[in-house]
C-alpha cells in the first residue's frame, strides 16, 4: 500500500532527509501535501518535489484533509498538532520530542488505540543497523556512556549550502509559537531560572536521542540522580547520571561547541565480557554510516551499514501505518523522556536548593 503523506515544517532536516528520503522511497509514500509558515519556502519547495497542494497554516492543510499520514517536521512540541491530526484519523510519525508536558502526552493518549497505534516519534537512531545488531544482544550491562559533541546548526549545515530562510513569517506567527512552546515550559517546570528552562529545552530537543537509545540498550534511566550545566567558550555543556532500569548506571556528556570541527556522537555499552561502542556522525548527512566497534575476548572488531537510519525508519512507519507492527518510541517512551527531563530540572534546582513547579513539582509523581 502506498501512503499518501503530508509534511508540515520544511526546515533544514525536511529539506535534506526527509523529504529526499520520501521521494526515494517512492514505492512505499507520495508526498501530497506541503506547510510551513513560510508562503515562499513551502512555494519553492512544492515545485521542488511536483507537489500541488501547499499550506502556510498546519489546520487548514489538515482540515483539508486529502492524505494518510502526517509528517510532523516543526520545531519545539509538537504536543497539539499531533493530536489534531490523530483526530482527524491521520496516522503521525512527528520528530522529537513529541511534547513538553506530560498533560500534552495524556491528551494524545487519549487518542491513541493501545492495540493499533498510530503514532511513531522520530528517535531515528534506534532504527540504525548498528544500533540494532547491538540492542539484539543480552549483555550483562555495567554502565552506558554517551558523548555528544555538538557544533551550531550552521557549522553542521555548511556543506549543504542552503538558501537563507525566507524572512516572510508575519512576527505575529512566530510571536505566537514561541509563547506556546514558553507557557509549555512553564506548565512543565514552573518559573524555574533561566540555566533549568535551557536544561529542560535541551534535553527534550537533543538529549532525548540519546534517552531512546537508553531505552532500547538497557531499559533507559530509572531515574536522574544527578543533572549540572556549566559554561565554555561557544556554548554550555549538560550532565546527567543515574541507574539504569536493566542494571549499571548511565552517563551523559552533552557538549554544545559552536567551533567543533564535526558533530560527534559516541555511546559507549561496558559489559561484563567487553566494550560495544557505536559513533554516529552528524544526521544531515543519511549516507553517513554509524560505527559500531566492539572489544571483548576475541580482539576488536568493527561494523557498520550504509543503509540509513532514516531510510528504516520510513519504513517503519509504513508497516505500523499497514500492518500494526509498534514502533520502537510511541507514547510511553515519549512519556518518559518528560518525565526524565523533569527530574533533571528537580536534581539542578536542588543543588541551589530550590524546588520545580509545574508538572515536576516535587509533591507530584514523577514515574
Amino acid at each position: 500500500m502506498r501512503l499518501r503523506v503530508a509534511v508540515a515544517g520544511l526546515g533544514a532536516i525536511a529539506q535534506l532527509v526527509h523529504l529526499p528520503m520520501l521521494e526515494r522511497r517512492g514505492d512505499l509514500f507520495e508526498t501530497v501535501a506541503l506547510c510551513d509558515p513560510s508562503a515562499t519556502l513551502t512555494a519553492r519547495t512544492a515545485v521542488r518535489y511536483g507537489v500541488a497542494r501547499r499550506y502556510t497554516d498546519v489546520t487548514a492543510m489538515l482540515d483539508a484533509g486529502g492524505f494518510d499520514a502526517v509528517l510532523v517536521l516543526t520545531s519545539g512540541s509538537h504536543g497539539r498538532v499531533v493530536a489534531d491530526a490523530l483526530r482527524r484519523g491521520h496516522a503521525v510519525l512527528c520528530e522529537k520530542p513529541l511534547a513538553y508536558t506530560r498533560a500534552e502526552v495524556a491528551e494524545i493518549a487519549a487518542l491513541e488505540d493501545p492495540d493499533r497505534p498510530r503514532l511513531m516519534v522520530g528517535y531515528m537512531k534506534q532504527y540504525d543497523p548498528a544500533v540494532q545488531r547491538m540492542a539484539g544482544r543480552r549483555l550483562d550491562v555495567r554502565a552506558v556512556q554517551v558523548t555528544v559533541l555538538r557544533p551550531s546548526d550552521r557549522s553542521q549545515l555548511a556543506f549543504a549550502r542552503l538558501p537563507a530562510p525566507p524572512a516572510d513569517v508575519p512576527a505575529e506567527v512566530t510571536d505566537r509559537l514561541r509563547a506556546q512552546d514558553d507557557a509549555l515550559v512553564r506548565a512543565a517546570i514552573g518559573d524555574a531560572h533561566q540555566e533549568a528552562r535551557w536544561l529542560y529545552t535541551t534535553t527534550m530537543n537533543s538529549i532525548s536521542h540519546d534517552l531512546s537509545l537508553l531505552r532500547l540498550l538497557a531499559g533507559g534511566p530509572s531515574e536522574v540522580d544527578h543533572a549540572t550545566t556549566w559554561p565554555g567558550a561557544g556554548g554550555r555543556s549538560v550532565e546527567l547520571s543515574g541507574p539504569l532500569r536493566a542494571g549499571g548506571r548511565y552517563a551523559v556528556h552533552w557538549h554544545y561547541l559552536s567551533d567543533y570541527p564535526a558533530y560527534r556522537e559516541t555511546v559507549a555499552v561496558h559489559h561484563a565480557t567487553g566494550t560495544s561502542e557505536v559513533v554516529f556522525p552528524t544526521p544531515y548527512l543519511p549516507g553517513a554510516a554509524a560505527r559500531l566497534t566492539d572489544v571483548g575476548a576475541d580482539g576488536r572488531l568493527s561494523y557498520s551499514d550504509v543503509t540509513g537510519s532514516f531510510e528504516r525508519e520510513l519504513a517503519a512507519f509504513h508497516e505500523m501505518v499497514t500492518d500494526g507492527v509498534p514502533p520502537l518510541t510511541g507514547l510511553r517512551g515519549a512519556l518518559e523522556d518528560v518525565v526524565t527531563a523533569q527530574q533533571a530540572v528537580t536534581r539542578l534546582l536542588q543543588r541551589d536548593g530550590l524546588t520545580p513547579g509545574g508538572e515536576a513539582h516535587p509533591h507530584l509523581e514523577l514515574a
